[in-house]
């Protein structure tokens, strides 16, 4: 199944997604660990987002959806778009969207993935 996932923070969520994960509720990098100038691509930031507690299940819960969604009768008429956002696009929704595509690859999906927002500059927030 061809598969489009779009990470994303800044303005509203992508239009026409199937699944819509937001990530503000897990704990923010940027804010708690120091890494605002990084984004997803860094390994410590990827290493952060991957120790957070509950992203793991998360990610086994969207490829089984994703999963169910490539068995249905729809499956092939069009590609399956997963939206994955948090507060600024940097840090939360740019991982876990790189580590959704990644395990949908592995299960034989072609995956186009786009980071939105991963280029914005870095927003300040207090920790919370």
């Amino acid at each position: 199944m061809d598969i489009r996932i779009t990470s994303f923070g800044h303005g509203p969520a992508p239009a026409g997604a199937h699944i819509t994960l937001d990530l503000r509720h897990f704990r923010d990098p940027h804010v708690h660990l120091g890494l605002s100038a990084l984004t997803a691509r860094d390994r410590r930031v990827i290493r952060a987002v991957k120790r957070t507690p509950g992203v793991e299940q998360l990610l086994a819960a969207t490829v089984a959806q994703a999963q169910a969604y490539a068995r249905g009768p729809g499956a092939g008429a069009h590609p399956l778009h997963i939206a994955v956002g948090c507060a600024d696009g940097r840090h939360r929704a740019g991982v876990t969207a790189y580590l959704l595509a990644r395990r949908l690859r592995r299960r034989g999906h072609q995956v186009a993935l786009h980071h939105r927002d991963l280029h914005c500059p870095v927003v300040e927030r207090a920790a919370t």
